[in-house]
């Protein structure tokens, strides 16, 4: 099942099992988003991380990941909500070149100052209260590499992540270890799962990733292995921009201003600044906004 997130648990309780593969999904997060290959592929590997993550919080809200520096790549941000709603995007800075051979180090840490941020933002906040945020120096070879980093040393956590992207799929395979639980692990006879599961998924390649789908993944690298299997969770792509929300923000410019950019270009158009997707408005939609009539068509969500 694709678009799906599998989560597994161990027998003797000691190891956390994830997997992620998203096609439709990550096709309708890049339908408006112009990046090169490795670039892509840096966001794709992020996402699929965020979709792990977001599958463990234990309250309503999001999980933030983002990657910042000094780069060609100035950021790369991933939402991903507690009911798997996802988003993604990057920002290049102005006449930057995207090398092809580019790395996560090359493209966000040339001199050494980027920094990785792990956001827990709960839906409801008190007022004034700040979302949790924890922010470690951009370490590791890998989008994988800098999240284990995070995990270690900000969670207390041993976390162990492969990841993959490309322009059709993203993907990624979590193992955590969990602590004792009673004793559970320690009075198990036989050894405990999480080196032996550190050493079967050692071996997974970056084309399995991407191209086998999740239940034939976990059976190949724990046939020998009877795992506790938990509800898959559908994942899917949600920007929350919309017309509604555009039209709005027009309305603030204010008619005059409105008036000046058709003059010049006979349609405003707008796209979100998140996941690119495009908004036009011609002469008569522009008319629409200022008058108490019908008001142009609308779509669900909001801007961000």
């Amino acid at each position: 099942m694709s678009d799906t997130l599998h989560k597994y648990l161990a027998l003797d309780h000691a190891t956390r099992v994830q997997a992620v593969r998203l096609t439709d999904t990550w096709r309708t997060g890049l339908a408006h988003q112009d990046h090169p290959p490795v670039l892509q592929r840096l966001m794709g590997e992020l996402s699929a991380a965020a979709v792990l993550l977001a599958g463990n919080i234990k309250f309503n809200g999001s999980v933030v990941l983002q990657l910042q520096g000094n780069g060609p790549v100035r950021l790369i941000v991933v939402e991903c909500t507690t009911d798997l709603g996802l988003r993604a995007t990057a920002h290049v800075r102005e006449d930057a070149g995207i090398p092809d051979d580019g790395t996560l180090q090359t493209l966000l840490n040339a001199d050494g100052q980027g920094r990785f941020m792990v956001m827990l933002d709960p839906e409801r906040r008190e007022t004034g209260a700040p979302a949790y945020q924890g922010i470690v120096p951009l370490e590791g070879e890998t989008v994988a590499d800098a999240l284990e980093h995070y995990m270690r040393n900000s969670e207390q956590l041993d976390t162990r992540m492969w990841l993959a992207a490309d322009e059709r799929h993203c993907a990624g395979f979590l193992l955590q270890r969990l602590p004792e639980a009673g004793g559970r692990a320690a009075e198990s006879a036989e050894e405990p799962s999480w080196d032996r599961f550190v050493a079967l998924a050692e071996t997974l390649q970056t084309a399995e990733l991407l191209d086998e789908d999740t239940d034939t993944l976990i059976h190949r690298l724990f046939w020998q292995d009877e795992l506790r299997m938990f509800e898959p969770q559908a994942v899917r792509w949600h920007c929350p921009c919309s017309r509604d929300r555009v039209a709005n923000m027009l309305r603030t410019l204010g008619r005059a201003e409105i008036d000046s950019i058709l003059s010049e270009q006979e349609q405003v158009r707008i796209a979100c600044n998140f996941c690119g997707k495009p908004y036009v408005f011609d002469a008569v939609d522009c008319a629409m906004l200022f008058t108490d009539g019908p008001q142009p068509p609308q779509e669900p969500g909001t801007l961000h």
